[in-house]
């Protein structure tokens, strides 16, 4: 196997992001990190030195020689590990797959929310996006975004993910359908300056991906 990535520092995120509601509530995704554990995985293999955020999923990954593990639950954890690893290190890829929820309760509750209530109105805010602060953080770091919607024709997929390739200064977009993943099935487009490409399993998506990355960060 040609090492197409050799001794290139990546920085993977995966799995669900917790946003709390009270002590004992989360806001989070139905999402568990495979996708994110067949890269780093993938990455490894072809020689890059790989450290992966792992959300609070259910996915059995071990540490390698070339693979670090950081596990994280909460937001404000995953947001303040990447600001430090992106702006205190020197990454030539950050791929950032992880569920991060687009929304967090305006108060969180100290304690637990009483039960027994007939309606119960919880005030959702904006999260903060941490992919739009990748750049700021390292302008020069070859940045990969994944772009999930549900029910989209290919050619309104593809438009709504270069939209947001363009806003998140993003090199490489993956543009994803939730009605087209399911266990290993995970049908989706790679979009790059260069065009754009298939795939429809993880373990393509994974190959694929890396692929167009080496070929990014070694112009």
């Amino acid at each position: 196997m040609k090492k197409i990535l050799n001794r290139k520092r990546i920085l993977i995120t995966a799995g669900p992001v917790w946003v709390p509601i009270d002590k004992v509530r989360i806001i989070t995704s139905i999402f568990g990190g495979v996708l994110g554990a067949v890269m780093a995985e993938e990455a490894q293999k072809l020689g890059a030195n790989v450290l992966l955020m792992m959300g609070p999923g259910r996915v059995n990954i071990q540490s390698g020689e070339r693979l670090k593990i950081v596990r994280f639950k909460y937001f404000k954890e995953l947001f303040d590990l990447m600001k430090k690893e992106v702006s205190s290190e020197k990454y030539d890829v950050v791929i950032h797959s992880a569920a991060v929820p687009d929304y967090i309760p305006e108060k969180i509750y100290n304690g637990k929310i009483k039960s027994g209530k007939n309606n119960l109105i919880i005030k959702l805010k904006p999260t903060v996006k941490i992919i739009d602060h990748v750049k700021k953080w390292d302008p020069s770091v070859c940045l990969v975004k994944f772009k999930l919607q549900v029910g989209k024709q290919e050619k309104e997929l593809i438009k709504i993910a270069k939209k947001s390739m363009v806003h998140s200064k993003a090199d490489v977009i993956v543009a994803n359908d939730l009605l087209k993943m399911k266990d290993k099935t995970h049908k989706a487009f790679i979009i790059s300056e260069n065009g754009s490409k298939k795939v429809n399993t993880k373990d393509n998506l994974a190959k694929e991906l890396l692929k167009i990355i080496g070929s990014e960060i070694s112009v």
